[in-house]
């Protein structure tokens, strides 16, 4: 008997745009010869599953099921390729938790955390060589002396940005204070889960992307790292989609002592946040000090053929297709312990 998958993705925010590319491309590299896919797409409005034959059915949220021709479908594991609400925020982990279901990412404790970015470099500043930016995290009631109270306790420039959220979306780089109400309003308007901003010191260095995945054995395994190179101030979401603004560099060109000490960042900042799955970690080598700064997690990472992870299993010299099956295997596995 073949594992049937339910391929999950869409979304309540504007990543969905995003979600439906990447679930596409694991489901072109899914092995259909081991695996009954099934994309299901979460919507605001429905849950639904479209046939081969073009019907929409939707899916029974009682046990997050399909009936198709008057056979109950029920899945073995949810494979999670949904960026923002509710696939990457935690609430799409807690309902399969209690339905039972098991599933290919973070739980739902971790996503719920890890989505917001204040709250995380919180939990992972005093990991040995790891630092974070000085920051203030603001919320609604802050709005009003939001200005003053950057001003009086960060340096010029501030990287400005929705404390949860994805896809670089509602991001500024601020380099005068006359600037600074401007970015605030787009951080906050764009901070769909919250109404929470960050304002952090820009860090200036080398920048970095970097994934991480527990194996169906059970190991940790940290994937070659990516370096963004881009021609816009910094990595917002023009750089990420639209092609030519960026240079990624996979393997990055890194001495040995610095990739030994990203990958033991990596493996604790995994470990201290109780991740499963896949993770993808993004930081900076500070030019002066060489020091690794901690920028963010993502725990959906995109998976687009020319995302981050998927150009590091390459260079990891694996098979996209064998990656996801042990994603799935590990999900499964665990879920029997």
């Amino acid at each position: 008997m073949k594992t049937k998958v339910a391929l999950v993705t869409g979304g309540y925010t504007g990543e969905a745009e995003i979600s439906f590319k990447s679930s596409d491309f694991v489901y072109s590299q899914l092995d259909k010869a081991k695996y009954d896919v099934y994309p299901v797409t979460i919507a605001l409005d429905s849950w639904f599953h479209v046939s081969e034959q073009g019907i929409k059915i939707p899916i029974n949220r009682e046990d997050f099921s399909l009936t198709i021709d008057g056979h109950v479908v029920k899945f073995d594991v949810a494979f999670i390729i949904l960026h923002g609400t509710p696939g990457e925020d935690g609430r799409l982990q807690g309902y399969f938790d209690m339905i039972g279901l098991p599933y290919t990412s973070c739980g739902a404790l971790t996503s719920a955390l890890t989505m917001n970015k204040g709250y995380t470099k919180s939990i992972l500043a005093d990991i040995p060589d790891l630092h974070v930016a000085n920051s203030v995290l603001l919320f609604e009631s802050h709005r009003r002396d939001a200005v003053s109270l950057i001003t009086e306790r960060l340096s010029l420039p501030y990287f400005v940005k929705p404390n949860a959220g994805g896809s670089s979306i509602g991001m500024s780089k601020v380099k005068e204070d006359a600037a600074l109400q401007e970015a605030l309003d787009k951080a906050f308007d764009a901070a769909n889960t919250g109404r929470q901003v960050l304002v952090e010191e820009f860090v200036t260095g080398r920048e970095f992307s970097q994934g991480i995945f527990r194996d169906s054995a059970g190991e940790l395994v940290v994937l070659p790292a990516t370096e963004v190179r881009t021609t816009r101030e910094f990595f917002d979401f023009e750089a990420k989609y639209i092609p030519g603004l960026t240079e990624e560099i996979t393997p990055a060109d890194l001495t040995d002592e610095q990739k030994d000490r990203a990958s033991r960042i990596i493996r604790e900042i995994y470990i201290r946040l109780n991740c499963r799955g896949m993770v993808r970690v993004d930081f900076f080598l500070e030019a002066e000090t060489d020091r690794f700064y901690f920028i963010e997690i993502n725990t959906i990472p995109g998976q687009t053929p020319q995302s981050f992870i998927p150009q590091q299993v390459r260079a990891f010299g694996m098979k996209e297709s064998d990656f996801y099956a042990e994603l799935i295997e590990a999900a499964l596995s665990s879920s029997t312990q």
